[in-house]
């Protein structure tokens, strides 16, 4: 997603739910949407297993925030989050919110968010219930981050490819919706701006990524379908390119 004006973001961190080894590959990420105005991580840091968390936050600038666990079996982690996100909601000092969590509890904030006007980027593990990623502007996985930062592929997820490989042999569904996409938003000749393309896309499924396949970008995923046409035009002094795509009529 990107922006025409660098967004003010609040970071808000759940270290329950976020393997400290990811946070350096997210931050860089979040820098491609905006600039982090606060900077929150939430645990009680009194328990071991968040002790991994406390050497990375004095390098990234992250402000600890204690929440002791009153009662067993209750995440007041959470609450403590959403309570933050409210203060700084109202405090205006924000256009959006990074959500770094792999929990359904943050579904109902981040559409709270959204309703007030917030862009709201979710950022979390593959196991990320469905309903917080749909809840998101743009929801990006840590391990597809954590893959580019190491080149170390970092576990199970969605079927990736070599951009040597034709992505319509891997995944006919992703084809699908491409194809779908492309259709929905056609001039009458059949051609989609691939821009356009691709935020229609993520606002269907905010998860979308050309990374979760093995492509840094959306244009040579596209290319590697057979049945869409790609048109590169060259416009205006600056001989800047846009390109355009289509799906070819079946004979």
């Amino acid at each position: 997603m990107e922006n025409n004006k660098e967004l003010r973001l609040a970071v808000l961190i759940d270290a329950d739910n976020i393997p400290s080894s990811n946070i350096t590959a997210t931050l860089k990420e979040i820098a491609r949407y905006g600039s982090p105005t606060f900077k929150r991580i939430y645990a009680d840091w009194t328990k071991p297993h968040v002790s991994g968390w406390k050497s990375v936050l004095l390098e990234n600038a992250i402000t600890p925030i204690q929440q002791y666990s009153y009662t067993t079996g209750k995440n007041s982690t959470d609450s403590a989050m959403i309570i933050d996100a409210m203060d700084i909601l109202y405090s205006g000092k924000v256009d959006g919110f990074c959500i770094v969590s792999s929990d359904s509890d943050f579904t109902r904030l981040a559409i709270r968010l959204r309703e007030a006007g917030m862009k709201v980027f979710g950022f979390g593990e593959r196991k990320t219930p469905s309903p917080f990623i749909t809840a998101c502007d743009k929801f990006v996985y840590i391990e597809i981050l954590q893959e580019a930062e190491t080149g170390i592929a970092a576990g199970p997820g969605p079927r990736r490819s070599s951009s040597k490989q034709s992505i319509n042999k891997l995944d006919q569904k992703l084809v699908k919706f491409i194809c779908d996409s492309i259709n929905d938003i056609a001039d009458e000749d059949g051609w989609s701006f691939l821009g356009e393309l691709g935020s229609m896309m993520m606002r269907k499924k905010p998860d979308f990524d050309p990374r979760n396949y093995g492509f840094n970008k959306l244009f040579p995923l596209v290319k590697t379908i057979p049945n869409v046409e790609v048109d590169e035009r060259k416009t205006g002094n600056k001989n800047i390119t846009h390109v355009f795509v289509r799906v070819r009529n079946k004979q």
